[in-house]
């Protein structure tokens, strides 16, 4: 028996091997995905199993959670209708952005993700302006703080938030906090004092082993403040001290978005949905959450949200139809360009329609992974015409799209298959002129940081190099 075990365990591996492999293919996933599965299978015994255990299964989105609990209360149903807009306003909003209105029309079909038009938009660039509204708001909170994370780190930008949580906490203010519980980083020391002071502080959905996960399945990557139910943030910038360039590490390049208004109420339902699936207990929600506002500007927002529990991939049907609906120019900022094939498509098309397609990431990134997985896509866009642009400055990690003048959006989405279809997701979806032409010139002030590939020189890349960019292109999925 002993010498037969090698045997044993090879034929037990297969075995379970090849009715994983029947499962993938009876799910009809995306063809690279199912393939690259399929090849981890059959290829790598032992360790295929327990990639597939970690990534691959769908048990997590067969039990996802029901928003039911939120969506149903007749607090959120009213806010809801109060958003709905009349038909003359919609009309008016048409005759601005033309064919960009399909946009507006495509997220209220997928998942009712309603237009409001009464908002202040105010662009932040980098941690150090987030950070200083940021901390000004808090300060003026009146009734509640609600903070949902990625990443909250407990150094010192870190601990300077929570801190002030504490202290707002301590004066009744009521203050919620979600850490997605593989990006964050809280101690016990510190969890202990949060809770001490009143802070109710909850973690999606917890990990054995947070620090050999780093990529496990169905994160919560959004990045979402709403504070007193009248000021929301949005945006690429965690909670760390990376974020504000304090460790005298690689210059980090991000971009936030601080919003006032209507759009705020949509970020409000959004946390709560979070929040009830977090604390596992029913939740009641008052008007107190929803107050009125007396914002005057027209700044037509509207909050995108995907993640496993959506019908569709409402973020990157978005970006899609920005795409393929741009007359002039199609300005993308990305920390990782891993597109699925309807997104690569869209952009070659554009380019080769004579739309002005610039595209910047990093030169350097934070995975090599994914930074040989993005340039193996580089070379197509080339090809077609579009402009890419590599970051030199340090690592950018701002998620924007500018197009045409009249349509913006800033997120935490970024233009990867993980984002598109994995990973908990938030965008800000703006239409509106002024505010897209400042994002703009954010834009083409980094390009002063960049350098600009050349399709010959990137041909002319060692044959190592596209070997090494082939194998993580086909990881990509699994990133």
């Amino acid at each position: 028996m002993k010498d037969n075990i090698w045997q044993i365990l090879i034929v037990l591996n297969y075995v379970l091997a090849i009715s994983g492999v029947i499962t993938i293919l009876l799910r009809k996933l995306n063809p690279t995905k199912t393939l690259s599965y399929i090849i981890v299978l059959l290829v790598f015994p032992f360790v295929g199993l327990i990639a597939y255990y970690l990534f691959g299964q769908e048990y997590r989105k067969n039990k996802i959670f029901s928003r039911k609990n939120v969506l149903n209360q007749n607090v959120v149903k009213r806010i809801q209708n109060d958003l709905e807009l009349d038909s003359r306003t919609i009309d008016e909003v048409d005759s601005i952005l033309d064919e960009k209105s399909k946009l507006i029309r495509l997220l209220y079909n997928n998942e009712n993700s309603k237009l409001s038009v009464k908002n202040k938009a105010q662009l932040l660039k980098n941690g150090d302006e987030k950070f200083e509204a940021l901390f000004a708001d808090i300060d003026k909170a009146e009734h509640h703080i609600h903070l949902e994370y990625f990443i909250i780190k407990d150094n010192k930008i870190g601990k300077k938030v929570l801190d002030t949580l504490c202290q707002k906490a301590k004066e009744g203010i009521e203050v919620r906090i979600i850490i997605d519980d593989v990006g964050s980083s809280i101690s016990s020391k510190y969890k202990s004092k949060l809770k001490d002071c009143g802070v109710q502080l909850y973690s999606f959905m917890p990990v054995l082993f947070s620090k050999f996960t780093g990529k496990m399945n169905y994160r919560d990557h959004r990045k979402i403040v709403v504070i007193d139910g009248k000021i929301g943030y949005v945006g690429g910038i965690n909670i760390s001290d990376t974020y504000v360039n304090a460790n005298n590490e690689k210059y980090w390049r991000d971009t936030h978005l601080r919003i006032e208004g209507e759009a705020v109420k949509s970020l409000q339902i959004l946390f709560f949905t979070t929040w009830d699936f977090v604390t596992d207990h029913d939740i009641k929600i008052s008007k107190a959450y929803f107050p009125e506002h007396k914002i005057k500007e027209d700044v037509p927002i509207q909050i995108a949200a995907s993640g496993p529990d959506t019908d569709w991939s409402n973020i990157m049907e978005s970006v899609f139809v920005a795409i393929t609906n741009a007359t002039d120019y199609v300005y993308i900022t990305t920390p990782y360009l891993i597109p699925s094939d309807e997104i690569i498509t869209a952009l070659q098309v554009a380019a080769r329609s004579n739309i002005d397609v610039k595209i910047i990431v990093p030169k350097e990134s934070d995975s090599w992974i994914a930074e040989y997985a993005t340039n193996s896509y580089l070379g197509r866009l080339l090809e077609a015409g579009a402009s890419i642009y590599h970051y030199k400055k340090g690592f950018i990690h701002a998620k924007t799209m500018v197009v045409d003048d009249v349509f913006s959006t800033i997120g935490t989405a970024n233009m990867d298959y993980r984002s598109f279809n994995i990973n908990f997701e938030v965008n800000a979806l703006i239409y509106n002129k002024e505010t897209t032409i400042a994002l703009k010139s954010l834009f083409k002030t980094d390009l002063e940081d960049c350098e600009q590939l050349t399709l010959k020189s990137w041909r002319n890349r060692p044959k190592r190099i596209k070997v090494v960019e082939a194998v993580a292109r086909l990881m990509a999925p699994l990133l």
